[in-house]
C-alpha cells in the first residue's frame, strides 16, 4: 500500500534540495560574473608607468626654489646644485587610468629586478601631487636638500662619479588603489645625460602576475 505521506515529503524533499542547488549555482554564477566585472573595472582604471620614448618631447620640471631641469624623453635628470640634489625622469603611462603619484625611494647604486622593494613605509612622500594622464607623458621629481642626511651624501656621490642609480616609485589610480612600485634605473651616458630605464614593477594591494 503506497504511503502517500512519506511520498509526499519525500517530493517536498526532493524540490527544496533542487531548488538550494539551483541556488547555490545562481550565486556562485553571480559571484563570478562580480568578481570578473570587479577585474574588468579595475583593469579599466589601472596605471603602468615606463620611461617615456626617446623621440618624445622632453619635460621642463620645475621645483619649489625656481631651479629647473630639462629632461629629454625617455631620459632622467640628475643633478647637485649648492645644498640641494635634484631628480628628475620622463614618463609614459601606458595604463588605462590616471597615475597618481605618491612615494619614491632612492638607491645610491643600479638595484637590480630581483632586489625586493623596501618597505613602503620607508619611502618618502612627494611634497606636491603629480599626475600621468592614460596614454599620456608626464614626470617625476624628487630632491634631497639635507646636506646632513646619508641619501643626500650617497645621490650626490652617485651623479659626480657618473654611477647608476635607482629610483623605486609607488603610485596607484584615482581611488587610491592598484598601489604599484616600479623600479626605475638612471644609467649615465657618454655625453653627461642620463638614460632611463624600467626593471619591474610590484603590486601592493593584490598578488603579482608571476
Amino acid at each position: 500500500m503506497t504511503d502517500w505521506a512519506t511520498v509526499s515529503a519525500l517530493a517536498t524533499a526532493g524540490g527544496t534540495l533542487s531548488l538550494a542547488a539551483a541556488t547555490y549555482v545562481a550565486v556562485r554564477t553571480a559571484n563570478r560574473s562580480t568578481r570578473t566585472t570587479e577585474r574588468a573595472l579595475l583593469a579599466s582604471i589601472k596605471p603602468v608607468l615606463v620611461p617615456s620614448r626617446i623621440e618624445d618631447p622632453a619635460e621642463k620640471v620645475g621645483f619649489a626654489d625656481d631651479h629647473w631641469l630639462k629632461v629629454p624623453g625617455g631620459h632622467a635628470a640628475a643633478e647637485v646644485a649648492g645644498d640641494a640634489v635634484y631628480l628628475a625622469m620622463a614618463l609614459r603611462n601606458v595604463g588605462s587610468g590616471l597615475a597618481v603619484l605618491d612615494r619614491w625611494n632612492f638607491h645610491a647604486d643600479r638595484a637590480r629586478g630581483e632586489l625586493p622593494s623596501r618597505d613602503p613605509g620607508d619611502f618618502r612622500r612627494l611634497t606636491r601631487d603629480l599626475y600621468v594622464p592614460p596614454g599620456d607623458l608626464g614626470f617625476w621629481q624628487g630632491a634631497f636638500r639635507d646636506p646632513d642626511e646619508p641619501e643626500f651624501a650617497a645621490a650626490r656621490e652617485a651623479i659626480e662619479e657618473r654611477r647608476a642609480m635607482t629610483v623605486d616609485l609607488m603610485y596607484g589610480d584615482y581611488e587610491g588603489g592598484q598601489r604599484t612600485v616600479s623600479r626605475f634605473a638612471f644609467l649615465p651616458r657618454a655625453d653627461g645625460g642620463w638614460l632611463l630605464s624600467i626593471s619591474r614593477h610590484w603590486n601592493l594591494d593584490r598578488p603579482d602576475p608571476r
